[in-house]
C-alpha cells in the first residue's frame, strides 16, 4: 500500500468525491472508506497491480475508486439505483472498474460477466452477510482473499456486535475460509469489524 508519511493513498484521477490531494496523491479517508480504515487499522491485505477484484456493496465508488487506482479490474456490483448512477460516473472515468447492477445475495445474476478474481470484497446490510460471502466464493480463486466488512446492527440487532463477530468468524471456518485477521474499525466506523480470510 502506498503512504505518505502517515497518510493512506492511492494514485489516480481525483475529484471523485472531493477528497483532499496530497503530493498528486489521492488521500484515502478511513472515515469514508471501511478499507482505508482496516489499513489503519490493522494489516488488510496487499492490493497489486494484477489484481481482479469482485466488489459487492460498491454503492456510490468511493472506495472501488482508490481499490482500482491500485488493481487491474473491479467488479463493482450495486443494487439500489440512485448509488449506481454515481457509481456509472465513477466508473466512465476508470476503464477498469465494471459497474454490475444486481443483487450481491444472487450471483447466479451476474455470473455470465465476472471471471475469476484473486479478491472478494464484501460491504452489504444485509442479516446474512457471511452467506452472501460464501454463496458469491464460487468467484474467488482456491488461495484467494475474502476481506468482509461486517455491519454487526445489520446481522442482528438482539445480538451483542462481540457475538455476531464470533458467529461471522465461526460460519466462514466451517465454509473454507481460513481467518488470518480480524478488528474492529472504530473510531472511523462505529459496530463494524473487518474479517480477512484466505479461500482454502
Amino acid at each position: 500500500m502506498k503512504w505518505i508519511g502517515e497518510v493512506l493513498v492511492s494514485y489516480g484521477e481525483g475529484g471523485v468525491y472531493n477528497e483532499r490531494m496530497l503530493d498528486g496523491a489521492r488521500v484515502w479517508d478511513p472515515f469514508r472508506s471501511k478499507l482505508a480504515a482496516l489499513y489503519y487499522r490493522g494489516k488488510g491485505i496487499e492490493l497489486e497491480p494484477a489484481m481482479r477484484v469482485l466488489y459487492l456493496g460498491a454503492a456510490n465508488g468511493t472506495t472501488v475508486s482508490h481499490v482500482a487506482d491500485y488493481t487491474d479490474t473491479v467488479y463493482a456490483v450495486e443494487f439500489a439505483p440512485r448509488p449506481m448512477q454515481d457509481l456509472l460516473v465513477v466508473a466512465r472515468r476508470r476503464e477498469n472498474i465494471v459497474p454490475v447492477m444486481a443483487d450481491a445475495a444472487r450471483p447466479e445474476q451476474y455470473a455470465p460477466l465476472v471471471e475469476m478474481v484473486d479478491l472478494l470484497y464484501q460491504d452489504v446490510a444485509q442479516p446474512n452477510q457471511a452467506a452472501i460471502a460464501i454463496r458469491n466464493s464460487v468467484f474467488l480463486k482456491k488461495g484467494g482473499v475474502l476481506v468482509l466488512m461486517l455491519k454487526t446492527r445489520s446481522v442482528d440487532i438482539r445480538k451483542e456486535p462481540a457475538e455476531v463477530f464470533r458467529d461471522t468468524i465461526e460460519t466462514l471456518e466451517a465454509n473454507g475460509f481460513a481467518v488470518k485477521e480480524h478488528v474492529w474499525l472504530e473510531p472511523y466506523h462505529h459496530d463494524h469489524a473487518a474479517i480477512v480470510c484466505r479461500k482454502l
